[in-house]
């Protein structure tokens, strides 16, 4: 019995289906993050109050212009090197080229708080920060092979939790994050 990749597997799957995995998969990063901060933490409740602060300075030029910038190079990138190289094998094209803009800004605002809730806030948190940055970079299974994609979502989650670092507020992460997500998800769905 031959494995079949994951973009032959996607491939055979309907919309609903692909939806429904992305959902599940947040789902158990979410509950992941929850157990783990509350096994790990000294107070679950002081533990995550202390990295959510309201800081609207911190939050443009920690997260809003670096995820701005993130996308940018992104896009250059993406007009400089041949196609192959960010080939996903379809699995963004299928997650994001038929949803609604409001359904792509709830997915990319579900994708950014569950995995920062668990990379930063919890991981980055209890282990480290090369610890946090590389674990995220390799949850990306599908980059593994594409070595383009591999060292720039490695990149970023170096850079994202560098922010995290410089200031300890999850809410920079998140939103830097969700701007990455949102803004390239948009792309491929108004890609022409």
């Amino acid at each position: 019995m031959s494995r079949k990749s994951q973009s032959e597997l996607i491939k055979n799957m309907s919309d609903k289906e692909i939806l429904f995995h992305l959902l599940l998969t947040q789902l158990i990063i979410f509950i992941i993050a929850m157990a783990g901060s509350w096994l790990l933490f000294d107070s679950f409740l002081e533990g995550w109050s202390d990295q959510f602060t309201v800081d609207a300075e911190q939050i443009f030029v920690y997260g809003v212009l670096p995820g701005f910038l993130i996308v940018g190079l992104d896009l250059l990138l993406m007009k400089l090197l041949p196609e192959k190289y960010y080939d996903d094998g379809g699995i963004n094209e299928r997650v994001f080229s038929r949803r609604s803009v409001g359904a792509i800004f709830l997915l990319a605002g579900l994708v950014s708080v569950s995995e920062e809730l668990l990379f930063r806030g919890v991981i980055q948190t209890q282990f480290g920060y090369i610890f946090a940055s590389t674990l995220f970079a390799i949850i990306h299974i599908r980059y593994l092979k594409k070595i383009v994609l591999f060292v720039s979502v490695l990149s970023v989650s170096f850079f994202i939790g560098y922010m995290y670092e410089i200031t300890g507020n999850i809410i920079v992460t998140i939103t830097a994050h969700f701007i990455i997500d949102v803004s390239l998800a948009l792309v491929i769905r108004f890609k022409k």
